[in-house]
């Protein structure tokens, strides 16, 4: 029999479990989807109980697929979504209709835009810890929201749960935070194991100080330690899963994610030092797109959120740049073009089809990329969370013709890809220009199935991309946190050192680096743009 360790994830559209071997080897995995609930436009809602259901359905599916087993520790990631319960755990309602299964506010639910500028501009000291703003896809706003539009929701709320912490609750029973959830999202002072009383009253949160923050936590736990006492006798049944087994401490999903790549062996070290790590970002790539880096010390970089104190390795300090709409921004450019209907009629992957036509249009060029030499995109659909930190901004396309067959949805598609590259790379030059000397992108998530995905995104940084050997980066950290906890690894970077290793290294192509740089500065001119066009409307009738 086995030993094993089970990893849960819980993204924007699913829950999925994987078991993993000590050595990080995968065994099983099985996907569950989680239904969605857009009652209005920019509010977007889930069900704690029908997230638990499929997180239920994927352990039990990837355990019974991954043969003869013993599974010695279970970890939880997910979205930083905000859900609220009563003093039974039952769901309270989150949207204006009064409907209690729907309460959970989604991470992407942009419902706060007001109440996050009313905090951003009264210049809290705090916010030195988020890049400077807090974005309304944090909880703070979604607090101030639920407690201004829906009073009633706010007093019979017991507690409010990041989504992860959430999950080791309803696996425990115990009412800790992780470190994780609380200090990227919360604005808790993880290196001063604090919350600023100041702050929360500025915003009107005051309540929450005065009850001693019972309901969004009083107990911080750090990643590498177990929750409780592990599966209570509920969860145990409903998972399958032996009473007891150790529940790790939480993590944000993209952090998860982090922790499944950011610590593998390269050039032939045993692991990064602190110094290599420095040189390293960890991008997780999915709805959005994460970017993760770690140092020894502070490093505030505008516009990208953080410093956390050991918000991803314990001990080390993280910064996270991010794009708010990346897998999503190119499914809706693919899916809103006319010739989409064609396409999707057709058999195989729409993906496949679009690279194997942007291959033939290549034919007559001097290499792949040239194809959107006319063709640019702004890629701030949603916003920009990094650098701008502009929940306002919106997209651009620039060099749009008359064509609308499979052929310009294939360049449209590239372009999209290259402008998600593009936001990438500023995101990496602006953490540069801070303090990091990062040439390594270690990538996980949807995107790294794709390989015109990689080839742009290493050609447009000048970085290597190192993917890893585990196609499933987040499945595999939340393992690492479910292995830790069980005493298996003594901790976090020993369950890295062990677990992670590389697979495929792609090289920039040096021969194109003048076209991106061109193409680049277009991008960062569209960004000006669209700037200088909201001034020159501000003060129109």
């Amino acid at each position: 029999m086995t030993e094993a360790f089970v990893g849960v994830d819980v993204g924007t559209g699913s829950a999925r479990a994987g078991v993993f071997t000590r050595g990080g080897e995968a065994l099983g995995q099985h996907v569950v989807p989680i239904r969605m609930n857009r009652p209005h436009p920019n509010h977007v809602e889930q069900s704690s109980g029908d997230i638990w259901r499929a997180v239920v359905e994927a352990v039990r599916a990837a355990v019974a697929t991954s043969g003869d087993v013993t599974v010695k520790g279970i970890g939880f990631d997910a979205t930083c979504s905000l859900v609220v319960v009563d003093a039974e755990g039952a769901p309270v309602a989150v949207g204006a209709e009064g409907q209690d299964e729907w309460n959970v506010i989604v991470w992407m639910d942009h419902r706060a835009v007001a109440e996050a500028e009313r905090i951003n501009a009264g210049g809290h000291n705090v916010l030195r810890y988020v890049g400077g703003r807090v974005s309304l896809e944090m909880e703070t706003p979604k607090l101030v929201w639920l407690k201004t539009h829906r009073p009633d929701s706010w007093r019979r709320a017991r507690h409010f749960f990041d989504l992860p912490d959430y999950l080791t609750w309803r696996a425990t029973g115990s009412e800790s935070r992780s470190l994780c959830s609380l200090v990227c999202k919360w604005t808790y002072l993880g290196h001063e194991n604090r919350w600023d009383d100041g702050y929360l009253r500025a915003v009107g949160l005051g309540d929450l100080v005065d009850e001693g923050f019972a309901r969004i936590g009083r107990e911080v736990l750090p990643l590498g330690t177990s929750v409780g006492a592990g599966l209570d006798a509920r969860a145990a049944a409903e998972l399958g899963l032996p009473l007891g087994t150790p529940v790790g401490t939480s993590a944000i999903d993209a952090h998860a994610g982090g922790i499944g790549t950011i610590g593998v062996a390269l050039d032939g070290a045993d692991g990064p030092d602190d110094a290599t790590l420095r040189r390293r970002v960890a991008l997780v790539g999915g709805t959005s797109s994460c970017h993760m880096a770690v140092s020894v010390d502070p490093v505030f970089v505008p516009g990208v959120w953080g410093p956390y104190f050991a918000a991803m390795v314990p001990g080390l300090w993280l910064n996270e740049g991010g794009q708010s709409a990346t897998g999503s921004l190119i499914d809706h450019i693919i899916r809103t073009h006319a010739a989409y209907a064609e396409l999707a009629s057709a058999e195989g992957s729409i993906y496949v089809m679009l690279n194997e036509r942007l291959a033939r249009l290549a034919e007559s060029e001097s290499f792949p990329a040239a194809v959107t030499r006319a063709l640019h995109v702004d890629p701030d659909f949603l916003g920009n969370r990094s650098p701008h930190a502009d929940s306002t901004l919106r997209g651009t396309i620039s060099g749009l013709d008359l064509g609308a067959g499979p052929d310009d949805l294939a360049r449209l598609y590239l372009a999209t890809i290259q402008a998600v590259a593009y936001g990438t790379r500023q995101i990496i030059e602006t953490m540069n220009a801070s303090g990091y000397t990062i040439d390594t992108i270690l990538a996980s998530g949807g995107g790294t199935k794709n390989p015109i995905f990689l080839r742009e995104h290493a050609d447009a940084t000048g970085c290597r991309i190192v993917l890893a050997r585990e196609g499933d980066a987040v499945l595999l950290g939340a393992a690492i946190l479910g292995a830790v906890a069980s005493g298996a690894y003594a901790s976090v970077r020993d369950g890295m050192s062990a677990m992670t290793k590389a697979g495929r290294i792609i090289e920039p192509n040096v021969a194109v680096r003048g076209y991106h740089d061109a193409k680049y500065r277009v991008f960062q001119r569209l960004h000006e743009d669209q700037v200088a066009y909201r001034e020159a409307m501000a003060g129109a009738g």
